[in-house]
């Protein structure tokens, strides 16, 4: 069964002390604040998203469902019901949903009814970004490349040779940022004007490894309008500064696997979590940085 109410508080946080550190993770963490549960009774929850009024949208992959978290009273509810296995999400600056549909090979842009557009057909999706101008991109690691599509719906392969998984743009829209789940490191790559990539690097390391483990199992990122940005792993969420400087590591809010993290609400100063078959969130001191709030790189 589904509970779509917050929950109880269910787990404490892990701060990670770290030298050289101008931005810690104490400018981050309110003290006494907990992970609360939004939802649970989910098969795989993925992609969450935030809209321009604070309401977070993520899927339940194996369920094929899109579901909505109200910003003001926390309530869940459905917002797609078939969705193709849809896995990654973001809001574009036309207000439309970007969605990842595994199970249709496509790249949709979900409309406010939950009817959807046709961006891209024939490719293999996992996770996916877009910024302010509308240029798409989207990590295809099943075939090791990444995906990017223009605002007229021109596709092609921009990044290949290695295993990308999911993907955020710096604030400043000019670099991309690509996980690898067995890599020490994420990579960050250049955003040109044309939305091709250049420039591809080893950066945000190390990333911190668990106990008997011996892969980060970095996932979905997101990032603060500070430039911070925030990558779940095996270790829990883990923060760096804007100069890829290791800051600290957040405890899952519960021991499985933690698939990937946004900002949302009203004010959008609570980090939600996907992790396995629960949603929870977070308030913290900060404010996340989605599309709305980016100045528009020039064409």
């Amino acid at each position: 069964m589904r509970s779509f109410v917050v929950g109880l508080v269910v787990a404490p946080l892990l701060t990670v002390s770290v030298s050289a550190q101008d931005m810690p993770l104490s400018q981050v963490l309110i003290d006494g604040e907990q992970w609360q549960q939004v939802g649970q009774g989910y098969k795989f929850t993925e992609g969450p998203a935030v809209d321009q009024h604070g309401n977070v949208f993520f899927t339940d992959v194996p369920d094929s469902k899109i579901y909505r978290i109200d910003a003001k009273t926390g309530k869940v509810t459905v917002f797609v019901s078939d969705s193709a296995r849809t896995n990654g999400l973001m809001f574009g600056p036309d207000g439309r949903l970007y969605g990842c549909l595994m199970g249709d090979r496509q790249i949709v842009a979900y409309k406010p009814d939950g009817s959807h557009d046709v961006i891209a057909t024939d490719v293999s999706s996992n996770d996916i970004v877009v910024d302010s101008r509308g240029h798409v991109w989207f990590t295809d690691p099943a075939n090791q490349q990444v995906w990017h599509v223009n605002p007229n719906g021109k596709k092609r392969v921009v990044a290949k040779g290695w295993r990308p998984n999911g993907v955020i743009l710096s604030t400043h829209e000019g670099t991309l940022i690509v996980t690898d789940s067995n890599a020490p490191h994420l990579w960050a790559l250049r955003v040109e004007q044309d939305g091709g990539l250049k420039f591809k690097s080893p950066s945000y390391q190390p990333l911190v490894l668990p106990p008997n483990q011996d892969r980060p199992g970095s996932d979905g990122m997101t990032v603060d309008k500070d430039g911070r940005l925030y990558v779940a792993t095996h270790a829990g969420i883990q923060m760096f500064d804007t100069q890829m400087r290791p800051s600290g590591v957040i405890l899952k809010p519960q021991n499985r696997f933690l698939s990937n993290v946004c900002f949302g609400g009203t004010n959008f100063d609570h980090l939600y979590a996907t992790c396995s078959d629960k949603v929870y969130r977070l308030k913290v001191k900060v404010k996340g940085a989605p599309y709305f709030t980016r100045a528009k790189r020039g064409e």
